[in-house]
């Protein structure tokens, strides 16, 4: 656990503003310590988060968890309790607690993983927590940072992005983020997208400017650390939600005795999906894929991602059209940065295992290990749990049905096989891809074939003409049922009533 100083007098913060460059608003501080008459300006360095004393929060215990998990990966995490904040509490624990589970699944050689925390704003309805996440494994060790935000009135728990007014707003903080670090030594903007899981960890510095930080390894080289963005106060504040407005109320002032009047309960139900800034509905409703007269087509890709499959984006991005990959545990560490960008395209993305075997021929252990270990290294690039999952060679029985349904995900096989995996010929897999297509058919394609990114364009354009909607198989299929199998989407025609003619 890491503290901050206390309160110190204004004058302090006064000097550090003026060593900002004049980026800092100066009435900031005048309005925020306004916000309650003990309140005194927040101090700190410009280009950290606040951080606020414990001595602030009477009664504030912390809690810790030791667990030793499968593997032998050794685990210590803890994370502040705070009176009448009962649910942040438990939030906390499960977002740690998967966390860990995560980086034991997924990380090759994982050896330890480590949690500790700084209280970073507590003022009014809001209260922040920065969580510091300390792995070891077989490629050393790095240091990674979250923040979560807490509504003392709601009991809900934010993510950082939600300090954002939507979508819009987070690609907008991209671009800022991008201009401030595209000359920055080692970083590569270009890994930068905006979503929830890279924009995991924003806060305020004492000036109420946005501070991004990006964890060690993730857009530059680990050995260069911790990679962070200020965003002055005067171009965040147009981006800011209005929850986002309070935690900035919150943060930039220290408010001793900080307590919360009244305990919330725990929201019942999750937020919709894709209503926080940087996460995206897998199923979208711009076009009704149920309707008899719809021309949906899932394309999906196996085996991936491949060094061409950025290619295989552009082309789906010039005709607005959405695949769904079930990606492989050695290329999504090879290619992060793909799986990344294909989730931030709003593509789906969906468990194929981590080394293509027959599952049939594994027992149930094995099956859950294969699949644990995909779903932990795509949560970790993209905070993404997949819903759908495709057996290697379309091979299933009961034991898959039974452990994919306890991992909550649907077996998904295809209607159209273009045999790409065996015919190098971009001419014949796009003439099978188009000629076989039917509304609901579920396409089966390898992103790590160089004959098929070069069949795509020519499957997107001859699609298109026929009118066909290129979508998702979660859109094709709507919500599917953990450990079923599913071949296709086909609509049902409605029956005939018992008035009709008969057709000649």
């Amino acid at each position: 656990m890491r503290t901050a100083p206390g309160a110190a007098a204004l004058a302090l913060l006064l000097a550090l503003t003026a060593c900002t460059g004049g980026d800092a608003d100066p009435a900031a501080s005048d309005a925020s310590a306004s916000a309650s008459p003990r309140a005194t300006p927040a101090t700190g360095a410009p280009d950290e988060l606040t951080a606020v004393d414990t001595e602030h929060i009477p009664g504030l215990e912390e809690q810790t968890s030791t667990k030793t998990l499968d593997g032998g990966v050794e685990t210590h995490v803890s994370y502040p309790r705070v009176p009448k904040a009962g649910p942040f509490t438990e939030r906390l624990g499960e977002i740690t607690a998967q966390e860990a589970r995560d980086f034991a699944s997924a990380e090759r050689g994982a050896k330890s993983y480590t949690v500790d925390w700084q209280v970073s704003a507590a003022g009014g309805n809001v209260l922040a927590v920065r969580l510091t996440q300390h792995e070891k494994d077989g490629d050393g060790e790095r240091t990674g940072y979250s923040t979560y935000w807490y509504n003392t009135e709601s009991g809900r728990t934010a993510y950082s992005t939600e300090l954002l007014d939507g979508q819009g707003s987070l690609e907008e903080l991209d671009g800022l983020v991008k201009k401030r670090l595209k000359d920055r030594d080692g970083v590569d903007v270009s890994k930068l997208h905006p979503i929830a899981e890279m924009y995991d960890s924003v806060g305020f510095n004492p000036d109420g400017g946005l501070v991004v930080e990006f964890d060690e390894g993730q857009i530059a080289p680990a050995k260069k650390g911790r990679v962070r963005a200020v965003v002055p106060r005067k171009k965040a504040a147009p981006l800011l939600s209005s929850f986002g407005e309070r935690a900035r109320e919150a943060a930039v002032v220290v408010t001793p005795g900080f307590e919360i009047e009244n305990a919330a309960s725990a929201p019942k139900d999750s937020p919709p999906e894709g209503s926080v800034p940087g996460t995206f509905a897998t199923d979208p409703d711009e076009v009704d894929c149920d309707d008899p007269d719809s021309k949906c087509i899932a394309l999906t890709f196996d085996d991936g991602p491949g060094g061409r499959t950025p290619e295989l984006l552009d082309a789906l991005a010039k005709y607005d059209a959405k695949a769904t990959f079930f990606v492989t545990g050695v290329p999504v560490r090879e290619f992060p940065d793909t799986v990344r960008r294909e989730y931030a395209e709003g593509h789906e993305l969906a468990n194929h295992t981590v080394h293509h075997p027959d599952l049939t021929s594994l027992g149930k252990g094995e099956i859950d290990d294969e699949l644990a270990t995909v779903n932990g290294l795509v949560r970790r690039q993209t905070g993404y749990s997949m819903d759908l999952m495709r057996p290697p060679y379309g091979a299933t029985d009961e034991g898959v049905a039974d452990v994919t349904a306890e991992l909550g995900q649907a077996q998904i096989l295809w209607s159209i096989d273009t045999n790409d995996w065996r015919d190098h010929d971009a001419d014949l897999v796009s003439d099978r891809a188009v000629e076989r297509a039917r509304p609901g058919s579920i396409v089966l394609m390898h992103d790590i074939h160089g004959s098929t990114i070069d069949a795509v364009p020519e499957i997107l354009k001859r699609l298109d003409k026929k009118g066909y909607t290129m979508v998702t198989v979660s859109q094709l299929l709507g919500e599917t049922d953990p450990g079923k199998k599913y071949i296709d989407g086909h609509p049902t025609k409605p029956e005939p009533s018992a008035s009709a003619s008969p057709s000649n």
